[in-house]
This record gives structure tokens, sequence and C-alpha cells, in this order.
């Protein structure tokens, strides 16, 4: 609906409101009482004694009698049925202001309201076109470099002099030996502690660097929190790529999957960000660092999402229990056989009701493959691909379908 359209149809619907509720308040009173009504049944008696006189059913004396004793009666009708007017109508004058009044509350008040709650002259965003905003938005964001810009400098961490001389000489050190790893690492943890960010994370970059392909998902990992933390909790394209990365060498990772829900969220994404941080949360430890921030804000994003969802309890434990483990060790081949069929179908059966990570897709889709149900583990993959349509989200997808030999 265009806007042009949205002002015409509101606008109509307010005004018949408006005529109806004014109709009913000028209607009020005017319906015809029990006096009104014998007024009208002693008229009808009068014409029925001149078409009995006509008739000659009665004589002209007893006709005048009956004239007389009905309009008699009709006259105390009349004056009955004026006092009954009198009592159950109200004055124009307040019927008129009344009218007014509800016109102003439902067209002006209406107006009123919209504005400041509502959008005026905001066109339609239909889903695509939101993805499609939030997609330029993740693009053309600012750079790692341009947020820095933007961020007021730390104030001073209280140390002791000691300290600060020991890093006057770290600093030094790792100056004159650039391919000194652990130097490096050093530098980066104590720069942080010191809420000297951008340094840290400098010093971070130069440890993946001398690493190269040895560098694996923690230093990334850590590269990404530095990135973001210089970047006052922005998530920039640099920390983005360096997100990719972790993930790709672990798709579990904690913190790439919190920061690449985070990433969703500030580009527009609430939906993505609600899933991935639901995956995170139902699947952590609950001193895992990333469970309180999602635990603020996981209520929220779904709220935006369009998903009715309560966090589950900080005690909730996933997985099989040792009793659970303990009793499969023993059971025939048969019987364990049997134990995964169900606990297939009820995974199943979760997840297309109620929904669930990538990590349980991916579960599903593994079993499915141990028991030989190629085809079905193929149509629950696909379903799966199109339910998270994000790339980092895919990766546990994808490696099932590896595993069970149906990726293509």
């Amino acid at each position: 609906m265009t806007n042009k359209m949205f002002w015409i149809a509101s606008s109509t619907l307010a005004g018949l409101v408006t005529l109806l509720l004014g109709l009913a308040l000028f209607r009020h009173g005017r319906v015809e009482g029990s006096a009104v009504s014998d007024v009208q049944v002693y008229r009808d008696q009068l014409k029925e004694v001149e078409r009995d006189l006509e008739r000659g059913v009665i004589a002209e004396a007893e006709a005048e009698q009956i004239r007389l004793e009905v309009s008699r009666r009709l006259l105390e009708a009349d004056r009955a049925a004026t006092e009954e007017a009198a009592e159950g109508a109200a004055p124009r004058a307040a019927t008129m202001v009344a009218a007014g009044f509800v016109a102003l509350v439902l067209i002006g008040g209406g107006g009123l309201l919209y504005s400041v709650v509502g959008a005026p002259g905001y066109p339609d965003l239909p889903l695509q076109a939101r993805i499609d905003m939030a997609e330029e938005m993740r693009l053309t964001r600012p750079d790692q470099a341009a947020a820095e810009s933007q961020i007021p400098p730390s104030p001073p961490v209280d140390v002791d002099a000691e300290f600060l001389d020991l890093m006057e000489k770290l600093r030094a050190a790792v100056a004159e030996r650039p391919n000194d790893i652990q130097g490096h690492e050093f530098l980066a943890r104590y720069e942080a502690q010191l809420g000297n960010f951008t340094a840290a994370r400098q010093a971070q970059a130069r440890v993946v660097e001398i690493k190269g392909d040895g560098a694996g998902a923690a230093d990334y990992a850590r590269l990404a929190d530095l990135l973001v933390l210089a970047a006052g909790g922005y998530v920039s394209p640099e920390a983005e790529a360096v997100l990719r990365r972790t993930l790709e060498l672990d798709p579990a990772n904690g913190t790439a999957r919190y920061y690449s829900g985070l990433l969703a969220v500030q580009t527009g994404r609430p939906d993505v960000g609600f899933r991935i941080f639901r995956a995170l949360l139902e699947g952590s430890a609950p001193d895992d660092p990333w469970v309180t921030p999602i635990r603020a804000q996981i209520e929220d994003l779904a709220f935006l999402a369009g998903v009715n969802y309560v966090p589950p309890a900080a005690t909730q434990m996933r997985g099989p229990t040792e009793a659970d483990i303990a009793a499969a060790e023993e059971m025939s081949p048969a019987e364990r056989m049997q134990m995964i069929e169900g606990m297939v179908t009820g995974l199943s059966e979760r997840l297309a009701t109620e929904g669930g990570p990538p990590e349980d897709w991916a579960r599903l889709i593994r079993a499915l493959g141990v028991l030989g149900q190629q085809d079905r583990a193929r149509a629950i993959w696909e379903e799966a691909q199109r339910a998270f349509p994000d790339e980092a989200m895919q990766v546990p997808i994808l490696r099932a379908a590896r595993d069970a030999g149906i990726a293509q």
C-alpha cells in the first residue's frame, strides 16, 4: 500500500466511524415510547368509527359518544407523548457538541497519535526490501580505521610505575625483534589490559601474520575480539573477515559466533542475530563469557524477529547425561540402533515444530546418515540450508552433509 492509499483508507474509515457515532447521538431519545404508540392507536380508532358509521354498523348517537371518549384518550396520550419526548431527548446543542467532540477525538486524535508513534510519509518496506537495505548497510559501513577514529581516548588504567616501566621495555624489545611471536603475544595481552586496544590488535595481527598457515582459530578469535574492542563494540569489515576465517577453522568457536550475531544485529538483521544468539546460548555453559551479553538482549531480538522466545534457565544442560551414555554402552547393537532411531524421531519432530540451532540440524543429518536414510538426510539438509541462509551458520550443516555422504 502506497503512502497516499494509506491516508485515503485511514481517513475514510475514521470518517465512517465518526458518521455512525454521530447518527447514533442524534437518534438518541427519538425512539417511540408507549405514549406515542397510544396516540396512533386512538387515531386509528377514530377512523374505524367513521367506517362503521358509513356501513351502518352503529348509529349516529353511539358514534358521537365513541368519538368523545376516544378523543379524550387521544388528547391524554398526546400530552404524555410530548412529556416523554421532552424527558428522553437531549438538547440539540449538547448533541452537536458531543458529535463534534467524537469527530475531534477520532480524526484529530488518531492523526496526532500516528504522528507520534507512527511514521508519516514513510514508504512501505517489504521483507525483501528490508533485507536488501540491511545488505547495503553491511557493505557500506565504516572500516576499522574510521571506527577507531571516533572512539575517545580511554581513561588511564591505575597501575604501578614498575608495570609501566616493564611495558616500555617490552615495547622496545618487540620493536627490535619483529618476528618474536611470544613477545607480540605478551604485548597484545598487556596492551589490552591497559586499555590500548588499537595497539593490542596490531600486536595480535602480527602474531597471526608470523604464524601464517599455523595460526589457529583461537589466534583469529583473539584478533577479532581486539578489533571489536578497539572499535568500541563495532564489528568492522576487517573484523568480519577475521570472524569468517575463525569459523572456517572452528565452526563452534563461541567468540566468533557471538560477534557474527552482533554483526547481524548492527547491520539491520535482528532475525539472523537472534538465530545465532539462540543457538549459541542454548549450547553454552552458564559461565561462558558471551552468555551474559546474549541474555541481556536476546528477548528484545526475539521480539524484533517476530518470535515468542523464553531463554532457557541458566542451569539447563544439553545433550545426554552420563547415565544415558553408560546405559547405551551396555546395550546390544539392535537396542542401540533402536535408541538412535527414537532420538532421531524426537529431534526431527522438535525441529519441525519448534526449530533449533544449526548444530541440531547437523546432528539430525549425521544420525540419518548413520541409519542409512540418505534420501531423508538429503531432504533435511536442503531444508536446513533454507532455514539458515547465512554462510557462517551453514558450516556445521555442510560438514554434516559431507559426513553423511550427501554433499553435492
